[in-house]
């Protein structure tokens, strides 16, 4: 079964701060951008950051946390938060939360995501 591609994310990313412990490294970038869809457009909502957590020799776990903030494709103000959690070798799997019944079936659909980097940042693509 084909997969449906339900948002388009450019994220584009601020100034990172890093911690160096003893056994992990953490990175957090702080980001803004945009979002598309069929069923959702609007921008990333101050406070989107991305939390990258690197045990010593270790592939990175990284977990973007952000809110957007724009209208359904019925025209209605909404906000969909969105959690993207995994590592590059073995995919990411968002979590949805959103404020219109519209996309009421994205809070309980199997999701993936694909990252890949664009200027200035990272392109986000979320499918269903």
């Amino acid at each position: 079964m084909a997969k449906e591609l339900l948002l388009t994310i450019d994220v584009e990313c601020k100034p990172a701060y890093r911690v160096s412990g003893q056994i992990r490294d953490i990175v957090m970038i702080p980001f803004t951008g945009r979002a598309s869809g069929e069923k959702f457009n609007g921008t990333i909502a101050e406070g989107g950051v991305d939390t990258q957590k690197m045990g010593k020799g270790e592939e990175a776990f990284l977990s973007a946390r952000y809110l957007l903030r724009g209208k359904d494709c019925a025209g209605n103000d909404c906000q969909v938060f969105v959690e993207n959690e995994g590592r590059f070798s073995e995919g990411f799997r968002p979590t949805i939360v959103t404020d219109t019944p519209v996309l009421a079936d994205w809070e309980t659909a199997v999701l993936s995501a694909e990252v890949k980097p664009i200027p200035g940042g990272v392109q986000v693509s979320i499918f269903r």
